[in-house]
């Protein structure tokens, strides 16, 4: 993750006095960053961009130098002070009059164990927010039909997260199957590995990080299913859901940015609102999240390869975004068991939210049924992305 802090430092003050203090704060501070001075030629360009605001009277140099930084970058306003030589009161003016102009920011001040927490917070979700720039998403097929709340604004998520979605046809894919002799498909697993690879030709194709496919079309197709491919791709690092949900995808690649694995894709299967205690199930998940694994049928189909496991019991953190990206949840929670009923999709994981009053919105105002559990608590640093 990259830092960089540039400064803002008022005239009537002797520089060298400045740069003293400068360098005692920052040290104190223990954090790796970049000291780029007055010079904000390269402002917006990092995990990130810091602000010192060295000294009072500075608040018309950073009035003149708003609009360069406007063009360089949309994120807020971090606004790092030490308290020093009447800062901390100039980066309030300038915090006042960025709210009046209806932009975000903040001021970092307090102790420096403080400050080096929140820059090193805002850091990783920076870095985060630096990785969804320029992806590529496919959505193979339509959304399946029972998602009709799943709905995705397309130029809202190009704009503010960067991503661009390309639609490709289902039967881009099934024409690939197509061509796989039958003889070279004797079992299930075979099958599953078919689509697999065909999978990764779509990909390499249109380029992609990541898609979400229309996946039960494959139970009547090739009478197979694409639980196998998912966890595979997965855990290879290409972003891979089930039935098409655009906006549960994103949410994948959002936790990917910050976790590095995608997370599992489920939706309740039960909720104890008195305990807090939900079941979350689905019938794939990927190979990297998992402690060990093992195959059976899809459950709705009993059909094809589905995929039984077990992640580590532990802290986890439950999180989607909508499709015009308004809307989000986060609640962190804990793994309590995993378990293998004969009547649930393959994969089923016991959580127990730590607050159990949040089981109220899955019962009030979800966004739709999909959502990702990722291992750890990870609310803070989500929060900050949603931000950015």
């Amino acid at each position: 993750m990259s830092i960089a802090i540039y400064t803002l430092t008022s005239e009537l003050h002797d520089e060298q006095s400045v740069s003293s203090v400068t360098k005692a704060f920052l040290d104190s501070l223990h954090v790796a960053h970049t000291l780029r001075g007055a010079d904000y030629a390269d402002y917006g360009s990092h995990a990130l961009d810091l602000i010192y605001v060295r000294t009072g009277g500075t608040e018309c140099i950073f009035k003149q130098l708003l609009p360069e930084l406007l063009a360089k970058s949309s994120r807020p306003f971090y606004l790092l002070t030490s308290g020093k030589s009447n800062s901390l009161a100039a980066s309030m003016e300038i915090l006042s009059y960025l709210h009046q102009h209806h932009l975000k920011g903040e001021i970092l001040h307090g102790h420096p164990t403080y400050i080096s927490q929140r820059i090193n917070l805002l850091a990783k979700a920076g870095e985060a927010k630096r990785l969804l720039q320029g992806s590529r998403l496919g959505i193979i097929g339509e959304p399946s039909d029972w998602l009709i709340s799943s709905t995705v604004d397309k130029e809202t998520v190009k704009t503010h997260l960067g991503i661009e979605l390309v639609d490709i046809p289902m039967t881009e894919l099934l024409d690939i199957l197509a061509n796989i002799p039958q003889e070279a498909t004797q079992s299930a697993l075979q099958g599953a590995d078919h689509i697999y690879e065909a999978l990764k030709v779509v990909v390499k194709k249109y380029q992609l990080q990541g898609f979400t496919i229309r996946c039960f079309d494959l139970l009547t197709a090739v009478r197979n299913t694409g639980c196998l491919a998912l966890a595979k791709l997965n855990s290879e690092g290409i972003i891979a859901g089930c039935e098409g949900d655009v906006p549960t995808m994103l949410t994948m690649k959002m936790v990917q940015a910050i976790v590095g694995v995608s997370g599992f894709q489920a939706n309740p299967a039960s909720i104890d609102p008195e305990t807090g205690e939900m079941l979350f199930a689905h019938c794939t998940i990927p190979f990297n999240m998992v402690e060990r694994y093992e195959y059976d049928t899809h459950f709705e189909s009993g059909i094809g390869i589905g995929i039984r496991g077990y992640m580590k019991e532990g802290p986890v953190t439950i999180f989607k975004v909508s499709g015009d990206l308004t809307r989000h949840f986060i609640e962190e929670g804990e793994l309590v068991r995993n378990q293998s009923k004969p009547d649930l999709c393959r994969t089923q994981q016991v959580i127990r939210l730590s607050d159990p009053a949040k089981t109220s919105y899955f019962l009030t105002a979800p966004i739709g049924n999909h959502h990702i559990i990722l291992p750890g608590h990870h609310k803070d640093v989500l929060e900050e992305l949603l931000k950015m």
